[in-house]
């Protein structure tokens, strides 16, 4: 048991010759338990380097070392769910050297990506997709005569998204070879513990109990009557031990719940399933975070880490005297901003409810959760459900408000056009991670909220540029009567203090914040302080503008008539953002202002800091100026969105 993160490398003999070429196919059971032990320590070294996502790896490590063991990957396919337990499963398929690049520009993707490996199957992300994506992979192997095993590996977490549920059902149906596996963490459901509920797994797995059950299947298959019986009596047997009626209802053959850390049992029992034919079932427990004392002691805490940074070498010179360390204080995230307002606003009126999608912790309602238990509500990896839930809410009384990353509002699109936005239910949205956000890459940008939000009729959209003006834009769209989202993007903004009071803005009213010639800079949301720089030196104005829709129209006509040049900047896709906004609306005026629109390129931008980020999509400061001068300085059309009219920007790999 490991209690700090390793600074050096460990020594990892036989995980090198893995990483070097060698065959996990030829290792016998004592150098398959060492190569975990390996594989743990390297894995808690590397992520203290790089940072990202550890705990869920470490409690899948006997897991990824026994399927790369028994299955010949990467010709059979083990999809992950998530991915937020690849680590393990990049180090044993080549990687190894490059983790200490991990989430970081250049380097080696947080999730599985294919382009990165043969051995990453299926690029997620998102939960709650790894059984449909499997089960194509098997049913693309049979129809095409391919003797290839399919393995989908799920967590608990995971399998209560729908998406899982109706890809089981559907298996179920079609009935394709492939093998499930919920690794049940012991985060979401409910086990039975004991001696009896490990007995029966062993049996259930056992070589002897299948061949005799398969067998049975075949002769009894012929007495209808009687197999039926038989098929009962076993379901029920299960049920009264193990979690696993369930999933023999939905056709599947299911095995469990095993020790997830016990490597030879689970070995053997990997062996005996599979040539099983039709869809299998096991269910296995592990502890998110095994192996590091830490983690173990605290697995939501150490889901991620950041990197460990070095400490100085060699001791303090004895005259130089020691500074005193002055207390800095911690900026909020723009989630405590929420979180604190959340409270503030349940205080004060008790209609309102809090509903999220297994996004507690990093939509900041962890307070609120404890405080006003009686109207929190986490539905689970259920976005589509979250959203129908609040408009029934909504429906009878209640002003729910739904916190949720705006990536994973994308899952609810549906729910949120006709079950909330077409009623014109009072819903509130805080919609967290707008924009770039940084490590977690491509999969997790908030890149087209704005975008996919505008179109839709009834819809109030704010990006606030500050702490405070989220806290007063979140309290304005909570008093409208209506569907109101308010998008804030990950991690701190620029530090102004917040008020305690709460103020009702006036929607779609804009602000000045510098008065300048020539070009006025429409900022929407928090790039304001880089339009502030870039507009200090190009003695240019810039405009607060606060709301995507409705906008200020009045604004937009008095900036047309005065500047040779709108410049409309958001950290948004341009196709369909907050600049096209302004290029309809001026188009439909008949104003011949030029536009330029600076925002999200039509491309995906890969993981690398947000700084990183900003520069490589043009949204830094030094970016914004150079490319406003080279607007002004040549030939522009009437109304020009450079980003759709001209080649790609040319963006990390």
């Amino acid at each position: 048991m490991l209690s700090e993160i390793p600074v050096s490398p460990p020594n990892s003999p036989l995980l090198t010759s893995i990483d070097q070429g060698a065959s996990l196919h030829d290792l016998n059971t004592a150098q398959l338990l060492q190569l975990a032990e390996e594989l743990r320590a390297y894995l808690l070294y590397s992520v203290g380097q790089s940072g990202g996502h550890f705990g869920a790896g470490l409690g899948v490590v006997e897991l990824t070392v026994a399927l790369h063991h028994i299955y010949n990957t990467p010709f059979d396919r083990i999809v992950w769910d998530v991915g937020h337990q690849t680590y393990p499963h990049k180090i044993l398929t080549g990687r190894m050297q490059q983790m200490h690049g991990m989430r970081q520009a250049g380097g080696l993707a947080g999730f599985p990506k294919r382009a990165e490996s043969e051995y990453d199957t299926f690029g997620v992300g998102h939960s709650s997709t790894s059984i449909s994506a499997a089960m194509g992979m098997a049913l693309a192997a049979r129809q095409q005569g391919i003797a290839r095993k399919v393995i989908a590996v799920i967590g608990d977490g995971a399998i209560t998204g729908g998406m899982a549920f109706e890809a089981l059902a559907h298996a179920g149906h079609e009935r394709p070879n492939m093998l499930v596996i919920l690794n049940d963490n012991q985060m979401s459901i409910g086990h039975n513990k004991g001696g009896m509920a490990t007995y029966f797994a062993k049996i259930w797995a056992s070589k002897f109990y299948i061949a005799m059950r398969e067998g049975s299947k075949k002769v009894l298959e012929r007495i209808r009557p009687a197999w039926e019986l038989a098929k009962r009596t076993e379901e029920h047997m299960k049920g009264m031990v193990a979690p696993g009626t369930m999933f023999e209802e939905l056709g599947f053959n299911y095995i469990g719940p095993l020790d997830g850390h016990d490597l030879p049992q689970l070995i053997h029992t990997l062996e005996n399933m599979k040539d099983l034919e039709g869809p299998q079932f096991l269910h296995i427990r592990t502890m998110k975070g095994k192996g590091f004392a830490p983690a173990e002691a605290d697995p939501v805490g150490y889901h991620a880490i950041n990197k460990i940074e070095a400490k100085p070498k060699g001791p303090r010179p004895a005259d130089v005297p020691d500074k005193p360390q002055l207390a800095t204080p911690k900026l909020p995230k723009y989630q405590d901003v929420f979180g604190r307002w959340l409270c503030d606003m349940a205080e004060r009126d008790n209609r309102l409810v809090g509903i999220t999608p297994a996004m507690c912790e990093g939509s900041g309602m962890v307070d609120f959760a404890n405080r006003f238990a009686d109207r929190y509500y986490d539905v689970a990896i259920a976005e589509q459900h979250a959203l129908t839930l609040a408009a029934g809410m909504a429906c009878d009384g209640l002003k729910p408000v739904v916190a949720i990353y705006s990536t994973f509002l994308q899952r609810g699109y549906d729910q949120l056009v006709h079950d909330i936005a077409l009623q014109n239910l009072d819903v509130t949205f805080g919609i967290d991670r707008a924009g770039l956000v940084g490590q977690d890459g491509p999969t997790h940008h908030g890149a087209f909220d704005l975008s996919y939000l505008r179109c839709i009729p009834n819809m109030v959209i704010g990006a606030p540029s500050d702490e405070n003006e989220c806290r007063q834009m979140l309290y304005t769209a909570y008093q409208h009567q209506g569907p109101a989202a308010i998008r804030y993007p990950r991690g701190t903004g620029p530090g102004v203090i917040i008020a305690d009071e709460m103020t009702q803005l006036e929607i779609g009213k804009a602000v000045e914040v510098r008065r300048g010639e020539r070009v006025a800079i429409l900022s929407y949301g928090t790039l304001l302080p880089e339009a502030t720089v870039a507009a200090e030196q190009l003695n240019a104005t810039v405009v607060d503008m606060r709301w995507v829709k409705p906008m200020d129209e009045e604004k937009l006509l008095e900036m047309a008539g005065c500047y040779e040049l709108l410049v409309t900047l958001e950290e948004n896709a341009v196709a369909g953002g907050a600049g096209a906004a302004v290029n309809e609306f001026l188009a439909a005026q008949g104003k011949s202002t030029t536009v330029l629109n600076l925002g999200l390129p039509d491309q995906f931008v890969e993981h690398g800091s947000h700084e990183e980020q900003l520069t490589w999509t043009g949204l830094d400061s030094a970016s914004i100026v150079q490319r406003i001068e080279q607007s002004i300085g040549s030939e522009q059309n009437p109304v020009l969105s450079t980003l759709l009219t001209r080649s790609p920007i040319e963006l990390p790999r």
